[in-house]
């Protein structure tokens, strides 16, 4: 067990003829008590000190702790941000290749329709054509017939008649 400032104080040397002074030992050992228990001090003060420091290391420890995990979850969160958005894109683009292939299909049939109704309507008009000439022709052979001559006298008659009457 370490000496206390007391136990110096309360310390009694034996008498021995031709021993030391005595004022001058009760000197030095005031002097030793003051400078002991200053060390005394300075080492509760630096005791305190210590545990201040070690509280505040402790924080900071735990401070990076949370700090380091936290940049840890940060870091899986964006990589699952990242992968979602990968996933997203990619079904994007599924779905943008299927309405495109749609539209192209659909497209395609329309093509199909104009361009078989465009055939139609050709042969519809190469029949009305056909008739039409037919109808012309069996017109024009009307007008090339013999009896139109004799029908004219009669038609001028008829127009006379009906202006004097």
């Amino acid at each position: 067990m370490p000496l206390s400032p007391l136990d110096i104080h309360n310390k009694e040397f034996g008498r021995r003829l031709r021993g030391y002074d005595e004022d001058e030992v009760n000197e030095f050992l005031d002097q030793v008590i003051k400078d002991y228990e200053s060390l005394i001090r300075e080492n509760k003060e630096m005791q305190n000190q210590v545990l201040g420091l070690q509280e505040r290391l402790n924080h900071f420890t735990n401070i990076e702790e949370t700090l380091s995990k936290t940049i840890i979850v940060a870091q899986e969160a964006a990589d699952e941000v990242r992968s979602n958005a990968k996933k997203e894109a990619q079904l994007i683009i599924k779905e943008s290749e299927k309405n495109a292939d749609r539209i192209i299909n659909d497209s395609l049939a329309k093509s199909r329709k104009v361009s078989l109704e465009v055939e139609e309507l050709k042969k519809q008009a190469s029949v009305y054509r056909a008739r039409f000439r037919t109808l012309v022709e069996a017109q024009l052979e009307l007008l090339t017939v013999d009896g139109w001559d004799t029908l004219e006298p009669q038609s001028r008659q008829s127009e006379h008649e009906l202006t004097r009457g």
